[in-house]
């Protein structure tokens, strides 16, 4: 791979910011640029992701945070070209271009109706890890902090009781807002999670595991209180043998907290 000139980089991103408002040029100048940087050789320890399931030019993380800094002016004025490019980019299918494409997303004002529509069906379809990470973080940032409220009706869409499919699209997407340092406003969260604690389906171990731990970490008292209810007020055992699966992973205070109702059950 060759060695990155800063001012060559800025030209080629240049150039793409002045192909904005023509996806299929812009495509053809990107994929010169992206095969400019292809990391040829077998290491991929300073590439954009080491674990896609798409095909990718292996391109160094610079090369991308440079050109998503270049569209991010044009994005945020230009919905309609925004929106244009970004499907232009989701389906010439490579990791690098689905990225941009989920950043581009998350450019929208959280008031454009068509990207909640582009983020339900691309999270549906995608099964790289990477882009989807994407979709469910930076394509939700705007409506996150913008609109709090919308942002939680969405993802109340997403984990409703008869939706099962969204639910991990529901819970990937709860993180960054429970991470947040000025988000406080748990018992919303734990409304919305609770039906999936009731349900305890073991393929979402996974992500239920992580929404917990983030929910400790901003409240424990709250948490280890929230979780205990589920338990007892659970009709069957499926909650507590969720939990009981889990606890290992949990901090010892959680462990000792819950013990007690995971033993009466």
């Amino acid at each position: 791979m060759p060695s990155i000139n800063l001012a060559q980089l800025n030209k080629e991103a240049a150039r793409l910011a002045d192909l904005f408002d023509e996806p299929a040029a812009f495509i053809r100048a990107i994929r010169e640029v992206l095969e400019t940087y292809v990391n040829r050789t077998l290491r991929t320890r300073d590439t954009v992701a080491t674990s896609s399931t798409l095909p990718t030019y292996r391109t160094p993380p610079a090369i991308l945070r440079k050109i998503e800094s270049t569209l991010r002016p044009l994005a945020q004025e230009n919905a309609d070209q925004a929106l244009e490019l970004a499907d232009e980019l989701w389906d010439e299918g490579h990791l690098e271009t689905r990225l941009l494409a989920a950043y581009i997303l998350g450019l929208l004002p959280p008031e454009e109706g068509r990207l909640l529509a582009r983020l339900t069906v691309w999270t549906q379809k995608v099964r790289d890890p990477n882009v989807r990470g994407s979709l469910l973080t930076h394509s939700l940032a705007r409506l996150r902090q913008e609109t709090p409220e919308r942002f939680l009706e969405l993802i109340g869409e997403w984990l409703y009781p008869h939706r099962q499919q969204f639910w991990s699209n529901g819970l990937q997407a709860l993180l960054p807002l429970i991470n947040a340092p000025d988000f406080d406003n748990l018992p919303p969260i734990f409304d919305l999670v609770e039906p999936v604690l009731k349900a305890a389906p073991t393929m979402l171990q996974s992500d239920i595991e992580k929404v917990i731990l983030a929910l400790y970490d901003d409240s424990p008292t709250e948490t280890a209180y929230f979780i205990k209810s589920v338990i007892r007020e659970s009709e069957d055992r499926k909650s507590a043998t969720l939990i009981r699966r889990l606890s290992p992973d949990f901090p010892p205070a959680l462990q000792k907290s819950l013990q007690s109702e995971l033993k009466a059950k």
